[in-house]
């Protein structure tokens, strides 16, 4: 672990400002861009810490508050601990803004979150890596579709829907793929079922994609965020495990 710099910075996209945090190496030098897409709670101190984390091996990390349109981060109030009874009041407040943020909206920032890694010195050159939770997940995979050539690696843990009978499911965008992608399932996912996870890499091997999908048995949707009362810190570790992984061998 080397030492990190944080801070909140806000970035420019074809929709207006998005506010974010920043997290890299404080030694001023250039190094590999991570994307790190929030989960549905949002851009907050539990994604802040697991963008330290991940700065201090090595990474300069964008956390985007994706949902900027609704206001700034946390776009609704949240409780330092999210526990299962204030779950639904939270959701009321949140699926509705979720739910206008369409794919198309999603791709568009997303490449504007590429362009400003691309221009800043704390990155270096060539393609950089993403990762998501939960709904962030979903975008981690389809930012790799969408931007074949400036997505080397990308993974998704307890990511959700990623092979539904939608039209635009994020399983039928695979065959423009380059990046390596890894998949942490979580055991207990009702948004994940066995079923679905089959046909993801089903369609994951047609395309002739790049990746490891794995079940972390005894998880439950949300397994990483440390602020929930879904974190399992077994399960956490080995996302740890896998993710450095992936990225030490692709960035």
């Amino acid at each position: 672990m080397t030492n990190v710099q944080g801070e909140s910075i806000d970035l420019p996209t074809p929709d207006g400002t998005a506010d974010a945090y920043l997290a890299h190496p404080d030694d001023g030098a250039p190094h590999p861009g991570v994307l790190l897409y929030m989960d549905a709670f949002g851009l907050r101190p539990a994604l802040e810490e697991m963008a330290r984390r991940l700065a201090g091996q090595g990474y300069t990390v964008l956390v985007p508050n994706v949902l900027y349109r609704a206001g700034r981060a946390p776009v609704v109030e949240l409780p330092e601990h999210i526990n299962p009874a204030e779950r639904p009041q939270i959701f009321e407040k949140i699926m509705p803004i979720i739910q206008s943020f369409t794919p198309e909206l999603a791709m568009r920032d997303a490449g504007a979150y590429l362009d400003w890694l691309a221009a800043s010195p704390l990155v270096a050159d060539g393609p950089v890596g993403a990762t998501g939770y939960c709904m962030g997940g979903v975008l981690a995979v389809r930012t790799a579709a969408a931007y074949p050539d400036r997505i080397a690696a990308a993974g998704a843990f307890h990511a959700g829907n990623l092979a539904t009978d939608a039209e635009d499911s994020p399983h039928r965008a695979l065959d423009r793929i380059t990046a390596e992608l890894y998949f942490g399932h979580a055991d207990h996912d009702h948004s994940m079922p066995a079923e679905q996870i089959a046909a993801l890499e089903r369609a994951l091997d047609a395309a002739g994609v790049r990746y490891r999908s794995e079940l972390y048995e005894g998880a439950q949707h949300g397994y990483t965020q440390t602020d929930t009362a879904m974190y399992n810190a077994e399960a956490a570790e080995r996302h740890w495990r896998a993710l450095l992984d992936l990225f030490g061998r692709t960035l």
